[in-house]
């Protein structure tokens, strides 16, 4: 609660993907309240559900070996 106060709700979300995932070099990850939309109508390469919170993934690009 008072995270939430500090930094305010999350109305910009979806402006914040598209700037992430240009300056992430591999992988950009988002938790997001389980039954939350996803984030500018970009489904994530994968996700990883629990039951109050999910984490979306997007990928840039595989990490090589």
């Amino acid at each position: 609660m008072l995270f939430r106060q500090l930094v305010g709700t999350d109305d910009d979300a979806d402006k914040l993907l598209g700037p992430a995932r240009a300056l992430a070099s591999h992988r950009v990850v988002v938790k997001r309240p389980r039954i939350a939309p996803d984030l500018a109508d970009q489904k994530p390469t994968y996700r990883l559900e629990g039951k109050a919170n999910r984490f979306d993934i997007y990928v840039n690009q595989s990490f090589t070996k």
